[in-house]
């Protein structure tokens, strides 16, 4: 048994949060993504990437509103952006608090979301801004991948941080919700590239990305098993009733080997077909079961 000491109270988050970490992930890793994909540059490549820079987009308009929405008073939240007291007013940034770090890395990776989405809708021939368009060069998507990393890994730093059992007696957290972010994304963007013909050459090398990403997230569920046994708190969030969350999880990393079970079932096009609406949601299922997992049991 381990002998660390916890002295704060759990912080009785909502839903809100459970919703605001997982869209995180899937945003920053869509966005990673899509730019890997662009800087390869083989066929099909730019037509996925689109895809990628458009799930980035949506999460960044949710994940403040949710995120504002926990503190209890929404209304407030631009108060973690701009300091309001006489005397000191300006901006708020707080560079030892990893809250007001993430704040302005969600407002940040915001912007940049939203440059690449609407540059995405001009490269599709949807709207004309050709600045905009201009303005989505590489150097600006490898700067915003770099944000990317940052908000889908920094949500399980920001909990290890923390002084609750589970949370702060592992490091492994920050890059757990980062692999599984990658994993997640990789999934969502295969399951839309169904409607997106043109950009079905990059789903090979795409689904060996979700492989790697889920087997990576498997390497990291069992570091921070081991550390929560050596610190002795591994039972508050792998007994009973959040081992039925755990097998959910296990379940969409099976697949993980998305690209494994439909390259031997593509000789049969329906079979194929189904396998690759079912297992991508298995894996996004397995992805909010692991978020859920953690967040809730250390607050029962």
């Amino acid at each position: 048994m381990g002998d660390v000491q916890h002295f704060a109270g759990p912080p009785d988050w909502l839903w809100y949060i459970l919703f605001y970490f997982f869209l995180a992930g899937l945003s920053g890793g869509s966005y990673v993504l899509a730019t890997l994909l662009r800087l390869r540059g083989a066929p099909g490549d730019e037509p996925m990437a689109r895809i990628g820079y458009y799930v980035a987009f949506p999460p960044m308009l949710l994940s403040p509103l949710l995120l504002a929405l926990d503190l209890g008073q929404p209304l407030r939240f631009w108060h973690m952006l701009v300091n309001t007291t006489p005397g000191h007013l300006g901006l708020n940034f707080k560079y030892w608090s990893p809250m007001s770090i993430g704040s302005w890395a969600l407002v940040v990776f915001g912007a940049i979301t939203t440059v690449s989405f609407a540059a995405a809708l001009v490269r599709d021939g949807k709207v004309r801004l050709p600045l905009v368009a201009r303005l989505d060069g590489r150097v600006f998507n490898v700067i915003g991948s770099l944000f990317g990393l940052f908000v889908a890994g920094y949500t399980g730093v920001l909990l290890s941080v923390s002084n609750q059992p589970v949370w702060s007696d592992t490091f492994a957290l920050g890059g757990l919700f980062l692999a599984s972010g990658l994993a997640g994304a990789a999934a969502l963007m295969l399951l839309l590239a169904r409607y997106r013909p043109e950009a079905r050459p990059s789903t090979p090398m795409l689904s060996v990305s979700e492989r790697l990403y889920s087997l990576l997230e498997l390497a990291l569920i069992v570091v921070f098993a081991v550390t929560l046994v050596v610190a002795g708190t591994q039972e508050i969030v792998f007994g009973l009733p959040w081992l039925l969350l755990w097998a959910v999880v296990l379940a969409g990393m099976a697949p993980g080997l998305y690209g494994l079970v439909t390259e031997r079932l593509s000789a049969d096009t329906a079979v194929a077909m189904r396998y690759s609406v079912v297992l991508p949601l298995l894996v996004l299922a397995g992805i909010l079961a692991l978020r859920a997992a953690i967040i809730f049991s250390v607050q029962v």
